[in-house]
């Protein structure tokens, strides 16, 4: 019985991993896809290496995977950003594909304010979770 039971946990956190896996996204596609964001964004590492040259109009996504909305060095952000991330907004996966699928609609769910806005306007159609993959490559 104790067996049975173990080969079932086993297949069971297979087909989990499995399951996560197929939709993990692919790095090398987010980069490929990172030129829609270049025009607001950069990837600069802490020690100064340019990964991705880009706008100063967004902040720098470098650690910007798991870390809390609204906070990173040296950017100014809207108040509602800023008060989101306060209130517990973390870019994990799925906070940061539902954001950069819609950001004023993200934003007004996640605060329940119907008149809040997203400072970023661009709206990723497809190839979210590859985005979410690329971006990880440079967080902890």
């Amino acid at each position: 019985m104790t067996k049975k039971i173990a080969l079932i946990a086993a297949s069971a956190a297979s087909m989990t991993l499995a399951g996560w896996a197929a939709h993990a996204g692919d790095p090398a596609a987010g980069e490929t896809q990172f030129r829609q964001c270049r025009a607001c964004h950069m990837i600069t590492a802490p020690d100064g290496d340019v990964i991705q040259r880009g706008g100063r109009v967004g902040p720098n996504l470098y650690g910007i995977i798991g870390a809390q909305a609204g906070a990173v060095e040296g950017f100014r952000y809207s108040d509602e950003l800023v008060a989101a991330g306060n209130d517990g907004l973390v870019w994990d996966r799925e906070n940061f594909i539902a954001y950069v699928e819609d950001p004023t609609g993200f934003m007004r769910e996640f605060t329940g304010d119907a008149r809040a806005r997203s400072p970023m306007n661009f709206q990723m159609r497809s190839g979210a979770d590859d985005m979410y993959a690329y971006l990880a490559t440079f967080s902890d």
